[in-house]
């Protein structure tokens, strides 16, 4: 069996649920760098941005083993 060329890896829901992970990833290092403690030691810096950061990394794992419903 002979791979198909216009096969893509992904379908567009995975490409769109990447963005959105990539958006969270963002979203936690911004948080990050919001923080007005000494050298990022704050609530923001040391435990909401890294947690965002993390889920938004887990996110991007899913978008992409995730399977799409029709196959």
């Amino acid at each position: 069996m002979t791979p198909n060329k216009d096969h893509l890896p992904f379908h567009a829901a995975n490409y769109r649920f990447m963005l959105i992970g990539l958006g969270i990833i963002l979203l936690g290092f911004v948080l990050m760098s919001l923080d007005k403690e000494e050298f990022g030691f704050g609530v923001l810096g040391l435990t909401v941005g890294p947690i965002i950061t993390v889920a938004g990394f887990i996110f991007e794992f899913w978008a992409i083993l995730r399977k799409p419903a029709n196959q």
